[in-house]
């Protein structure tokens, strides 16, 4: 939805934008998706949060500028498609050009007070950080077990699990609860113990293609792995391949999959309006 141009910059180029806005009576606040270089051009059909959809601008000021909408209160924010729209939007810039994504939500009184509250008093750290993002975007890898085989496993790497469920077979429920908690507890230490280590051979396969690497927790209770990766975006086609040989590896075992190019939520922390 962003590329990148010739466009000018500074004071006057954000001054005229916010008279545009001003131009806009039906404006109630403005909303934030994340913060890009300045000479990016977003795409005339670029869309964000909002029934309808509203026009996704560039708000800029000095080397910096902030992708925004209007919102008009005709109906209420954080929808799942409101989240879905904001998502998209970052993932898609994040393809394109470097930037530092705002979490979900973040409404500003508007124009005015996103320069005076966000870019003019990190101006210079979003730009450095918009430089060491330059030609990088997020890459995330999930692997889930495949609850049969990684349970089988269990089985036969623990036999105090077998033995535990032969003790309990066809007994009644209420005679095998200390039983069925023990088993529940060794079952989960024992996959919590996979989990560990194919988090890590995941990590050593991919860390050379990266520049850095964060461990995100489990979402499931059969998560494998679940990395999130800072690449060089021209290194893609690498990674894929790297990813598929891993899943190659873990056939039948692990479903495994790739998703980016996305925004670099695990890489980067930007301030929220009024804070500093």
């Amino acid at each position: 939805m962003a590329r990148r141009t010739a466009t000018k910059t500074g004071a006057a180029s954000a001054a005229g934008e916010r008279e545009d806005e001003r131009a806009r009576p039906q404006r109630v606040g403005t909303y934030l998706y994340g913060i890009v270089p300045a000479d990016v051009e977003v795409a005339e059909d670029a869309r964000g949060v909002g029934d309808p959809p509203a026009p996704v601008t560039l708000l800029r000021h000095g080397e910096v500028g902030a992708l925004v909408s209007d919102l008009t209160g005709k109906g209420p924010l954080g929808t799942p498609n409101d989240l879905l729209a904001h998502e998209r939007l970052l993932d898609a810039t994040a393809a394109e050009v470097p930037v530092l994504p705002i979490r979900f939500g973040a409404v500003v009184t508007g124009p005015d007070e996103i320069v005076a509250e966000l870019l003019t008093p990190f101006h210079d750290e979003f730009l450095s950080a918009l430089k060491q993002l330059e030609g990088r975007a997020e890459y995330v890898v999930k692997g889930r077990y495949d609850e049969r085989t990684v349970l089988a496993e269990v089985l036969e790497e623990n036999p105090e699990v077998a033995r535990l469920r032969d003790q309990i077979r066809e007994q009644p429920e209420e005679v095998t609860r200390d039983a069925r908690i023990q088993i529940g507890e060794i079952v989960s230490a024992a996959i919590t113990a996979k989990r560990e280590a194919d988090t890590q051979a995941a990590h050593d396969a991919l860390a050379p293609l990266s520049v850095m690497v964060a461990v995100r927790e489990p979402t499931h209770e059969q998560d494998a792995v679940h990395l999130a990766l800072l690449v060089e975006t021209e290194r893609q086609g690498e990674l894929e391949e790297a990813v598929k040989e891993l899943a190659g590896q873990w056939a039948g075992r692990v479903t495994t999959r790739l998703l980016g190019p996305l925004a670099p939520y695990d890489f980067v922390v930007t301030p929220a309006a009024g804070e500093g």
